[in-house]
């Protein structure tokens, strides 16, 4: 086992270096005309690129100190998203690289149809005239009528000869002065070469910077809320209009702190739900590093208080320490256990993740004895855990743990291993609401997947 984690570990790195050398050699080498300030600064940052974002993986999962995770955060994780958008973009460049190369090619040769490019029309003249010694005679004018001296002109020394720079030959490297030709000028072929480089990997640097820069500003002005009505078939009168709260994927850490809780705990209460469900993954971290951070949960409020279950990163981070962190900010664990309020029953399980200390979730202790004449709504992190839930009569299950994808097209990935992405869809006699969450995992940013905070009203079909 532990060879083939070797193995794959080496792989990886085989890949991420693979990748690295790629970009560095399309928009680093290709786009400088030679060895220079420019090409060391690109070089450089395609070093430390890589190696602050492994730092930042490898710092958060070995509990390095705190102050090093933040440190390395940052840069590590924006990298880390970076580095995704270069890739799509640098594969599209390849598409419109040979398309600029023939429109090029087109207009060069256009050019020298019609006689514009340098080195016909009159040129010929200019030639012979200058092959003439002491000639200075316009063109047109008539010729002159002494002969010219018979005696051959001493020969100039070879010293002094000036050396004629050779043309590089189509096809061949870049040399250190070769540079793009002005527009509306000729092409030579290691010009245009560089012209075209330059023109693609400026717009895949622009593309994956502003991409990941709108992403991330997306993602620190904090979570949008959205509301969505759901029909429950038992929900009595009396409880219709019911509104829950649903946040998930907090993920305090080295990189979102205590300033992106508060933030939270404002969109969630402007809300004035009757109930706030914190459905897993709030903390990438220990309680020592990130009590701080979490605080701002104190201050919730809602009319029915605030339920919280485990997600796989609690038993990344001490789930039993932060539980005990959750109730002492005034939250209510559902740790495989039910509350009846008043028109539905609240249930929760643990995370699957839980299995791996024993404390897995246990569907037949939260619903095993309840009321099946009642509603019942099930908090549950991840969206896989909804065949129990099926099985188990449940009317609504609330879930996070995909953030709908987080960076497209991680999209197709989190399709793959969920019945859900995100939204409200039905199995059965079950409905399931997955939320998008509230904050990011690893790079603080997000792509085709804007972070939400939901207020699910219940709706009664007696209303």
């Amino acid at each position: 086992m532990v060879v083939v984690f070797v193995l794959v570990g080496v792989a990886a790195l085989a890949v991420l270096g693979g990748f690295h050398w790629y970009a560095w050699r399309r928009l680093v080498r290709d786009t400088t005309a030679g060895p220079g300030t420019a090409r060391r600064v690109g070089s450089a940052v395609f070093v430390a690129g890589p190696l602050l974002m492994l730092g930042a993986v490898v710092s958060e999962r070995a509990g390095a100190p705190f102050w090093l995770q933040r440190t390395l955060g940052w840069p590590g994780f924006l990298w880390m998203a970076l580095a995704l958008y270069l890739l799509l973009a640098l594969l599209v460049g390849e598409l419109v690289r040979p398309l600029l190369r023939r429109a090029l090619d087109r207009r060069t040769a256009t050019r020298r149809a019609t006689g514009t490019e340098a080195g016909t029309g009159t040129d010929s003249e200019a030639v012979a005239h200058a092959a003439t010694p002491g000639s200075s005679r316009t063109p047109g004018a008539s010729a002159p009528t002494e002969p010219a001296p018979t005696e051959p002109a001493p020969a100039e020394p070879a010293s002094t000869k000036a050396a004629e720079p050779a043309e590089p030959a189509a096809g061949g490297p870049v040399a250190a002065g070769d540079t793009a030709a002005p527009v509306g000028g000729p092409l030579t072929a290691p010009s245009r070469r560089l012209f075209v480089s330059r023109v693609v990997g400026g717009a895949v640097a622009a593309a994956a910077v502003g991409t990941v820069g709108y992403g991330t500003y997306g993602v620190l002005r904090g979570p949008a809320v959205k509301r969505v009505t759901v029909p429950l078939a038992k929900l009595p009168r009396s409880a219709h209009g019911f509104r829950i709260a649903v946040v998930s994927d907090i993920h305090l850490g080295p990189v979102l702190g205590r300033g992106f809780a508060q933030k939270v705990v404002d969109t969630i209460n402007s809300t004035q739900p009757d109930l706030i469900a914190v459905v897993g993954d709030l903390v990438d971290g220990s309680v020592k590093n990130l009590g701080p951070a979490a605080a701002p949960l104190a201050g919730l409020r809602a009319r029915h208080g605030a339920y919280f279950v485990t997600g796989n990163h609690e038993y990344f981070s001490g789930a039993e320490q932060w539980l005990r962190e959750v109730r002492e900010l005034g939250i209510h664990p559902l740790e495989n256990a039910r509350t009846e309020l008043a028109g539905f029953d609240l249930a929760g399980v643990n995370d699957v993740q839980g299995e791996s200390e024993g404390h897995g979730p246990d569907f037949g202790r939260a619903l095993g004895d309840r009321d099946t004449a009642r509603a019942c709504v099930l908090l549950a992190h991840q969206p896989v855990q909804i065949h129990d839930a099926v099985r188990h009569g449940v009317d609504l299950q609330l879930s996070g743990h995909t953030h709908g994808g987080q960076l497209w097209p991680g999209n197709f990935i989190a399709a793959a291993a969920n019945p859900t992405v995100a939204g409200l869809e039905r199995y059965g006699d079950t409905q399931l609401y997955v939320s998008r969450g509230a904050g990011a995992w690893g790079p603080p940013t997000r792509v085709g997947a804007p972070s939400d905070i939901t207020v699910v009203e219940l709706a009664s079909r007696e209303a």
